[in-house]
C-alpha cells in the first residue's frame, strides 16, 4: 500500500551545542549535559552538588575558550554541519526532514511540532540518532529524550528509531572509503572513540554477567553486545581495518574525553598520544568514528590539543581525518535508509528502545 504524501517524516538528532561561546551560555549547556542521569549516573542530589558546585564553575570558562577556538563564522560547527546535512537530504528524499538536539536547541518536541504543523496527517516519524554506537550517554539518552517528548505531548504519530549502525555494511563501506582517501602508508592510524565509564558498560549489560567479566568478553557471542559500546566500537574498528587491509601493527583504538578519576574504557587517547612517538610511531593519523559530525571533541580535543600532546612528545607528523559530515556518500547512505523506511522495510528500525535496563 502506498502512503499518501505527508504521512511519514524523518527527524535527525545530534548531541547539541552551546548557543554561543559566552561563558554563561556554556554554563547553561554544561549544566543540562552533565545533569543528564545517563551521562553522570549518580543520585540526583549528589549529581547536582558535583555538577553545579564543582564541575560547571571550573570547567565552563575553559570550555568557552575551547569553543572559541573552533567556532565558525556561521556558528557552532556541530549545528552548522547538522543543518547542512538536513538541507542536502531534504533535496533528495520525498519526505519532510527536520533536526533536533539532545542538549540545547531545538528540542525534539520543537522539531516534532514543526513536522506536524506542516504535515497534519503525519502517521510515523523515523528518529535517526546520529550516533553509530549504542551508549547510555549518547544513543540511549537521545532516544529516551525524544520518546519523553513524544509521550508528553501525545503526538498522533508513531515514533520509530533507526538502530545503531556500527556494523551496517553500507556504513562500514562509507567510513572505510572516506578514511582511505586520507591514508598515508607511513603513518600509524589511531581510532579514537569517545570514552565512557566502565560502570556504564556493566550497567548496559542485559545479561548482568558478560560485559567486562572476562578479558575476551567482546569476542564471545552474547545478547549483551546489542547494547555494549565497547563491543561495538571494537567491531567497527575491525571491520574498517579489514576493508582497508590494514595489518594489526598499522592501527589501534583508544578512548578520549575521560572525566573524573574512576576507571573509564582503556586505553586512553591522551596517554597513547604521549607514548606513541617513543614507540617509534612518530607519524600519526587519527579518526574519530564515534562522531559523524565534527565537533568540540574532534576539532579541539583531537585536532588541536591532541596534536599538541603528540608533537611535544616527539611526534613528527599529525593529521586528524575529518568526520563524515556532509560527504556525498554519507548523504546517499542516509537517503537509502530513509528510502527503506518509506518503502516499509523495517530492517534498520526499532519501534521501541529495546534496552530498558540501563535507564
Amino acid at each position: 500500500m502506498t502512503d499518501t504524501p505527508g504521512t511519514r517524516a524523518v527527524l535527525l538528532m545530534n548531541l547539541g551545542s552551546p548557543s554561543s561561546t559566552a561563558v554563561r551560555d556554556v554554563k547553561t549547556y554544561l549544566h543540562e549535559f552533565l545533569m543528564d542521569e545517563r551521562v553522570i549516573d549518580y543520585p540526583y542530589l549528589f549529581r547536582k552538588l558535583l555538577v553545579d558546585g564543582i564541575i560547571v564553575p571550573f570547567r565552563a570558562p575553559r570550555s568557552a575558550e575551547a569553543y572559541r577556538r573552533i567556532w565558525w563564522d556561521e556558528g557552532s560547527p556541530l549545528i552548522v554541519i547538522t543543518k547542512r546535512l538536513v538541507a542536502e537530504l531534504s533535496g533528495r528524499v520525498d519526505v519532510p526532514v527536520q533536526w533536533c538536539m539532545r542538549y540545547g536547541s531545538p528540542r525534539p518536541d520543537e522539531a516534532m511540532d514543526a513536522l506536524l504543523h506542516a504535515n497534519p496527517h503525519l502517521r510515523e516519524v523515523l528518529l535517526i540518532p546520529l550516533y553509530p554506537h549504542y551508549a547510555m550517554s549518547s544513543y540511549e539518552t537521545a532516544v529516551v529524550y525524544a520518546q519523553h517528548w513524544h509521550r508528553k505531548k501525545r503526538y498522533p504519530f508513531q515514533l520509530s528509531i533507526l538502530r545503531p549502525f556500527y556494523d551496517d555494511a553500507g556504513y562500514i563501506e562509507v567510513l572505510s572509503t572516506h578514511i582511505q582517501q586520507f591514508l598515508k602508508p607511513d603513518h600509524h592510524l589511531l581510532f579514537s572513540y569517545h570514552g565512557v565509564p566502565e560502570r556504564h558498560i556493566r550497567k548496559s549489560d542485559i545479561t548482568s554477567q558478560h560485559c567486562l567479566q572476562r578479558t575476551d568478553c567482546c569476542d564471545v557471542a552474547s545478547p549483551a553486545h546489542a547494547y555494549c559500546y565497547r563491543h561495538q566500537v571494537i567491531r567497527t574498528t575491525r571491520l574498517v581495518a579489514e576493508r582497508l587491509q590494514l595489518k594489526t601493527e598499522q592501527y589501534e583504538l583508544s578512548f578520549q574525553s575521560r572525566l573524573g578519576k574512576e576507571p573509564w574504557l582503556r586505553p586512553y587517547t591522551a596517554q597513547r598520544l604521549e607514548e606513541l612517538p617513543a614507540e617509534g610511531r612518530k607519524k600519526l593519523q587519527v579518526v574519530c568514528p564515534a562522531f559523524v559530525s565534527d565537533c568540540l571533541e574532534t576539532l579541539e580535543e583531537i585536532e588541536q590539543e591532541g596534536k599538541k600532546i603528540f608533537m611535544e612528545h616527539g611526534g613528527e607528523s599529525f593529521q586528524m581525518i575529518p568526520c563524515l559530515n556532509t560527504i556525498p556518500a554519507w548523504i546517499a547512505l542516509l537517503q537509502e535508509w530513509i528510502h527503506q523506511f518509506v518503502s516499509g522495510d523495517r530492517t534498520m528500525i526499532w519501534n521501541e528502545l529495546q534496552n530498558t535496563k540501563a535507564g
